[in-house]
């Protein structure tokens, strides 16, 4: 099975940059993966089985070059979280503290927690895109989810 670039930049470019924004804190980096993505898909010469198969290959591929733009010594130096906060935009002020606090996990915890309840991706599937088991991402998605309700009680309890 072998689709255009374009159904499939219309289909998953927004789900793309959201996992690459999420990793890269940048709109520019985001974009530039979402690009090169696109353009990897277009010059490999790989059949996929099905839909699915696409969109999780892609979102490996992201998620991959992701990683790549924050181990360059320049990227590792240069982004605050006040002026990523910045170019965001959130339909409630609860919805803009929960994404603070989810930016504020250790990334394995933050990526696993993004594609499980932003981009609805099963435990296998996030197995299969970050190359972990299933345990390890089960783990990592409790523990996330642990630092995430010991945070936010804090806050809860401060705000009383």
């Amino acid at each position: 099975m072998r689709q255009s670039v374009q159904e499939l930049a219309a289909l998953y470019q927004g789900s793309l940059f959201a996992a690459a924004f999420n990793m890269c804190k940048n709109t520019q980096d985001a974009e530039d993966v979402v690009q090169d993505t696109f353009v990897q898909y277009y010059t490999t010469k790989k059949e996929f089985e099905s839909e699915q198969h696409v969109r999780a290959w892609l979102m490996r591929v992201a998620v991959n070059k992701a990683k790549n733009v924050n181990r360059t010594f320049w990227r590792r130096n240069k982004v605050s979280i006040e002026n990523y906060m910045e170019e965001l935009a959130f339909e409630t002020p609860e919805a803009e503290n929960l994404f603070e606090t989810v930016m504020q996990l250790p990334e394995k915890y933050r990526i696993v927690i993004h594609l499980y309840y932003y981009e609805d991706y099963s435990v296998s599937e996030i197995a299969n895109i970050l190359k972990l088991s299933e345990s390890n991402v089960k783990t990592r998605l409790s523990r996330g989810r642990g630092m995430l309700r010991k945070t936010l009680k804090e806050e809860w309890d401060d705000d009383k």
